[in-house]
């Protein structure tokens, strides 16, 4: 070592994976009454699959229960804080604790995604601004009088919306895309409408647009590094490339906001990683979760995790809870993660829901005996909260719907 040289605090692979099974509410005991709890846990609960969000809060709630989570969502009482869904990180619906919903929004969405939305009407759809802006009035109009809709029934009111382009004309994933979504898109990153309940059942994908009540505009540096800190508090530690993954940022803004937020660096496995001084200390009172039958740590630690769910999409570097020959198996052409079977830490297998309503599941390695037991517990538990209804991941992995299309109720490796 030359002189001059600073050691950073290390942190092992063990201690990352303790920390996520408490920080992430894997563990019984750190579970949490209210699905506005578990939200404000893990910053915001990926909301493009409409189950994501009740599925997600679900596995880390104490008793959950389907109408718990609505009230959560769109009864929040007076004089609580309630939870707000918008499309920020990468693009992305998410729903975020309505406190921290100014700072998100802020810092991910009003000026990058109002680009790249005015863009696509101009250039795919040949739009000039004219056209899109007395569209956009037309929207905000018809919302006003309906008190809410969906964006098949605004397309009613609004020829406009119902004009079409073709994407990846000629590939296998051949797609048509209306003028509705872009403009939609706009209005949602411009804090103009935001979704609310959606038609029938929480499964629905078919979401009521609103009006939005303005959130406070938060100035973008300040946004960032408020978004940043609460970011490494639940995922720390993480390196800079996770932060450009997770929030889309520039290489520049991340560093920025990295520094404004006076994280501590630490030596992770895959390089420099960042941490807040105030966890630091307490990864050494954790003790060492292992997926291993011999090492479960303080608390045996299971969860079911559904596709899309925060957790396994918290980071871009994921060999230390993920096995890299799994990956393939687990996530789809696009990089969006199916259901996941958790083991103290680790994802060990994934799990589907059959027509008829049983749980079929598959693991990717062995954990153990104590590791079978708990999660044949575990799928009671989830099959107690689903009491009959029936879900599909709006993205579907090859493993996902193999599994789902088996009768037996058990497929392990």
């Amino acid at each position: 070592m030359t002189a001059g040289t600073t050691v950073l605090p290390r942190v092992t692979a063990a201690q990352r994976r303790a920390r996520l099974v408490l920080r992430h509410l894997l563990a019984p005991r750190a579970r949490k009454d209210t699905a506005g709890a578990v939200v404000d846990a893990l910053v915001g609960l990926h909301a493009t699959d409409p189950a994501t969000v009740y599925l997600s809060a679900a596995a880390r709630m104490h008793a959950p229960t389907a109408a718990a989570i609505d009230h959560s969502l769109y009864h929040a009482p007076d004089g609580v804080p309630g939870l707000e869904r918008i499309r920020c990180m990468r693009r992305t619906m998410f729903v975020v604790p309505a406190p921290l919903a100014p700072a998100v929004q802020s810092a991910t969405t009003r000026d990058t995604h109002r680009a790249q939305a005015v863009a696509q009407l101009s250039e795919a759809f040949g739009w000039d601004e004219r056209r899109r802006v007395l569209v956009e009035q037309a929207v905000l109009a018809a919302l006003a009088a309906r008190g809410g809709a969906t964006a098949a029934q605004l397309a009613v009111d609004i020829p406009d919306l119902r004009e079409q382009i073709v994407i990846s004309r000629g590939k296998p994933y051949e797609s048509r895309q209306r003028a509705g979504t872009s403009v939609l898109g706009l209005l949602a990153a411009q804090g103009r409408i935001r979704r609310t309940r959606p038609n029938g059942s929480w499964t629905s994908a078919q979401f009521r647009w609103a009006p939005a009540r303005p959130l406070p505009r938060i100035p973008e540096a300040e946004a960032k590094t408020m978004l940043a800190r609460h970011y490494i508090g639940a995922f720390g530690p993480v390196t800079a490339e996770d932060m450009k993954w997770w929030t889309g940022w520039t290489v520049s803004d991340t560093r920025k906001a990295i520094a404004a937020t006076g994280a501590q660096a630490v030596e992770l496995d895959e390089g420099t990683g960042y941490l807040l001084p105030e966890d630091l200390a307490s990864l050494e009172r954790l003790g060492h979760f292992d997926a291993s039958e011999d090492n479960a740590g303080p608390e045996p630690a299971v969860a079911l995790l559904p596709s899309l769910d925060p957790t396994p999409m918290g980071w871009r570097h994921r060999d230390w809870y993920l096995d890299p020959d799994h990956t393939k198996a687990l996530f789809d052409r696009n990089g969006n993660i199916g259901p996941t079977i958790w083991w103290n830490g680790r994802v060990i297998g994934t799990w589907a829901q059959h027509a008829q309503g049983h749980i079929n599941h598959h693991l990717l390695t062995d954990p153990g005996r104590q590791a079978r037991a708990a999660i044949e517990a575990e799928i009671q538990r989830l099959l107690t909260f689903l009491d009959g209804t029936r879900v599909t991941p709006c993205y579907r992995t090859p493993l996902e719907r193999g599994l789902a299309g088996r009768p037996r109720r058990e497929v392990s490796r």
